[in-house]
């Protein structure tokens, strides 16, 4: 495999439940390229988004709606019954309501990255893959799919004549069929630097990543996301940084990747 020449980095932001937490989130944006911002259902709120989007247009970064089910009480990571219908609103009123404070801050929407149980049962259900990929569509088929490498979001988001992004996380474990670890499961959460920084440099150079059972997975990604919930999340987005400094990789925006 050809190494790649530049990567997306991205985060998930506007759910920040703390003054704490959303200052971790402000200190990560220099490190990131692309942002997803909570749209008020699974975390934030309207005035949350409007001040978020304000921070992530000061380092000019790509800027996308992050979508997900409204369960606030698990963050939106509790996988519930979903139907076709039921995703497909869930994509337009989310993401609209982003795109309309977007615009109203002079600022044009990249991409959707669904969030949590959403994106990673919609990853591996054609059905709930293609209602997201409708939605959006349906608001704009300028906007970006992001989808977990592989997975039924990319096919969707293709099949619906969308620009779409093969997303893999350095910070979550992987198991052998390439789906997420759950994050009920112990070590299913990676903030080990060294162990972290290893993995990225092994998707960047060799489109490699290892499974929790040893499965070697093979993934052509464009973009690399790091949680800002993570444990140390700063130092490890600085880490990334480096790393990508070191082997010649760029770090540029979503929407404008080689």
């Amino acid at each position: 495999m050809t190494r790649l020449r530049s990567i997306d980095l991205n985060c998930d932001v506007g759910e920040a439940p703390t003054p704490e937490q959303r200052d971790v989130e402000a200190r990560l944006m220099p490190y990131v390229t692309s942002v997803n911002i909570a749209c008020g259902v699974h975390a934030g709120d309207a005035a949350l988004m409007r001040s978020t989007i304000q921070l992530a247009r000061q380092y000019d970064l790509a800027i996308g709606a992050h979508p997900g089910l409204p369960d606030r009480e698990s963050r939106g990571r509790r996988e519930l019954p979903l139907s076709q219908g039921f995703v497909l609103d869930v994509i337009l009123s989310q993401v609209s309501e982003l795109l309309a404070i977007g615009q109203t801050e002079g600022v044009r929407l990249s991409h959707v990255k669904p969030h949590g149980a959403l994106y990673n049962m919609a990853a591996g259900d054609p059905e709930l893959a293609d209602a997201v990929a409708a939605g959006i569509a349906q608001l704009n088929r300028g906007l970006i799919l992001i989808g977990l490498a592989g997975s039924e979001l990319l096919t969707a988001g293709t099949a619906h004549g969308l620009a779409v992004a093969s997303e893999a996380f350095v910070d979550r474990a992987y198991q052998a069929d390439g789906r997420l670890v759950p994050r009920t499961e112990a070590h299913a959460v990676i903030h080990d630097e060294p162990t972290l920084v290893a993995r990225a440099h092994s998707l960047l150079h060799e489109g490699t990543i290892t499974a929790v059972d040893g499965t070697c997975l093979h993934f052509d990604v464009d973009t690399l996301c790091l949680h800002g919930d993570t444990p140390d999340a700063v130092r490890l987005a600085h880490a990334l940084r480096t790393m990508c400094a070191d082997g010649g990789i760029s770090v540029r925006r979503l929407d404008h990747a080689d």
